[in-house]
């Protein structure tokens, strides 16, 4: 099992903008193709104007597959746009993460 953390790190007056945005036009597209998130959340405390997720694949293939996927959905395709007019994003890290053998997931 591996795991897709991402971290973007946004423009404070474009946070709600971008969630909203997500929300209504990214969320349903990705979930289609990549399965529901372990998490998806927004910082409270440290470092804010974050948004933090996480999605499971059984392997780096399967990962590279249902992205493929969504990157070639024009459902997503119209969202990356909107999302990119807005110009909210400041950074965005992405990491891949295994899971260890005595982990709950």
């Amino acid at each position: 099992m591996i795991f897709d953390l991402r971290i973007y790190t946004l423009h404070n007056a474009k946070f709600a903008a971008w969630l909203k945005l997500y929300e209504e036009h990214g969320h349903a597209a990705q979930v289609k193709h990549c399965g529901e998130p372990v998490f998806y959340a927004t910082t409270e405390v440290g470092t804010l104007n974050q948004v933090v997720h996480v999605w499971k694949y059984e392997s780096q293939a399967e990962r590279e597959s249902r992205r493929n996927a969504l990157m070639a959905d024009p459902a997503f395709q119209a969202y990356l746009r909107k999302s990119r007019e807005l110009g909210a994003h400041q950074h965005q890290e992405c990491r891949i993460l295994k899971s260890t053998s005595f982990s709950p997931l």
